[in-house]
């Protein structure tokens, strides 16, 4: 489209004020600059849209034909304007997450009902991925994303951190002994991850004093597979506080070495990409998200 809105805007104030004049006061401009924004108007379409007489002006047959266009182009952008500002005081529209199975199951999906209940409009999609998605791809509008975030062309909002932790049931426990110290583990059945092989690093030092990496008896690509597992009293696990709470507060699972272990946390972040504006229902649902949880630490 050659013609501007500012264009349209003067060509619709000048007939209704019914003088350049009078438009220019209307429209914050001075009289010449006025007149030169018709002008231009009437040269990019190649027809005259008023007759200036000394007296007044008067609409030609085309200048009325385009008078009726330019005031409904002018009446939608300003609905769609005032469409775009309710969005931002009560978001609407769809709102695909991404996040882990763990995540969605133990964050996410007990928050939902307060949200829905703040924000009715707001249709959510949630996705459950255990591995990084493109959110172009598959169309996602905002991931949770756990630990080091490699990826430049994503902005970042923190979420918190989430400690981790090594496991085990009391049923395992009773079964098969605690081990003593770490260096035991090889009398006993770990279960850890397929991949990234750093979540297999668990918070206790090996004997030369570094980061212990364990070799799992039994893996999984899944944290939330692995929780079950450990339930299940099928090993030792290493797991983050997120997804955990419940079990060791209940006596599900007990904490193994908590003398030994390192303070590690795991960064969340929710993610989106830089060159997209960040529409109103994306911030409701991650400052909601970020509310609930300041409330109620992970680690708590």
């Amino acid at each position: 489209m050659k013609t501007t809105l500012d264009e349209l805007q003067a060509f619709v104030a000048v007939v209704d004020a019914g003088s350049i004049t009078a438009a220019s006061e209307v429209l914050g401009l001075t009289i010449s600059a006025t007149s030169r924004t018709l002008g231009r108007l009437e040269e990019k379409l190649q027809t005259t849209l008023l007759r200036r007489t000394t007296r007044r002006l008067e609409l030609t047959e085309e200048g009325s034909t385009f008078l009726h266009h330019a005031r409904a182009i002018l009446a939608s952008v300003d609905e769609a304007e005032e469409q775009m500002a309710a969005r931002r005081l009560h978001p609407a529209g769809r709102l695909r997450v991404d996040a882990s199975t763990p995540f969605t199951l133990h964050v996410l999906v007990p928050l939902l009902d307060g949200f829905r209940a703040r924000y009715p409009k707001v249709e959510l999609e949630l996705n459950s991925n255990e591995g990084i998605v493109d959110l172009i791809e598959k169309r996602t509008d905002v991931a949770f994303r756990i630990g080091t975030l490699k990826d430049s062309t994503l902005h970042a909002r923190p979420v918190g951190t989430s400690r981790i932790r090594v496991l085990a049931s009391p049923a395992y426990l009773e079964r098969h002994g605690a081990p003593a110290d770490p260096g035991q583990f090889g009398q006993h059945t770990l279960l850890g991850f397929t991949q990234p092989e750093t979540l297999n690093d668990w918070p206790l030092r090996d004997t030369d004093g570094n980061t212990l990496r364990i070799r799992p008896t039994i893996a999984s690509s899944s944290g939330e597979t692995l929780r079950h597992m450990a339930l299940a009293g099928l090993g030792i696990v290493c797991l983050s506080d997120f997804m955990t709470g419940d079990d060791r507060r209940q006596g599900r699972l007990v904490p193994l070495f908590p003398r030994q272990t390192l303070d590690v946390r795991q960064a969340i972040n929710a993610v989106y990409y830089r060159n997209t504006a960040l529409a109103s229902r994306i911030t409701a649902f991650v400052d909601h998200v970020v509310d609930a949880l300041g409330k109620r630490p992970f680690d708590e």
